[in-house]
């Protein structure tokens, strides 16, 4: 018996659509980490990119527990001397909720160019409208 390898011309995408009012941050990454990457298919292989498109709505009504509004901070450094800078989740949420989703689902897919390829397939929107009504199949 051979060992079967996944071929690109095996791999068929699909479309998500998973509205965020009301989830849990750490729990709709997780979701959304496993529908980039494919795991959820029995084709899954690490080293091929197997996995589908995702369209996040109403990015500004996800929830956080404990005290993570105002104690959990993402950092950034410019690289020049007191280029340190450091914003809060509450801050962040106010002026780009979209991008508390991307760095929480980017943290949990691999950290090279296979991942920066399952990144490509997320689309997160502020609002519950997306213009992605004519791909989207398959309801989450």
């Amino acid at each position: 018996m051979k060992t079967y390898s996944t071929k690109i011309s095996d791999v068929k995408r699909e479309w998500h659509v998973i509205d965020a009012s009301g989830e849990i941050l750490g729990k709709l990454a997780t979701r959304v980490a496993t529908l980039l990457m494919g795991k959820h298919k029995p084709i899954f292989s690490r080293n091929m990119d197997t996995g589908d498109y995702v369209v996040i709505i109403n990015a500004d009504k996800i929830v956080v527990t404990g005290n993570k509004m105002e104690q959990k901070l993402y950092y950034r450094h410019s690289g020049y001397p007191g280029g340190f800078r450091s914003i809060s989740l509450d801050k962040m949420m106010e002026t780009h909720p979209t991008r508390v989703i991307e760095h929480a689902v980017k943290g949990m897919l691999p950290h090279n160019r296979l991942g920066a390829s399952m990144m490509k397939k997320l689309r997160i929107y502020v609002g519950d409208s997306h213009p992605h009504l004519a791909q989207v199949k398959v309801n989450s």
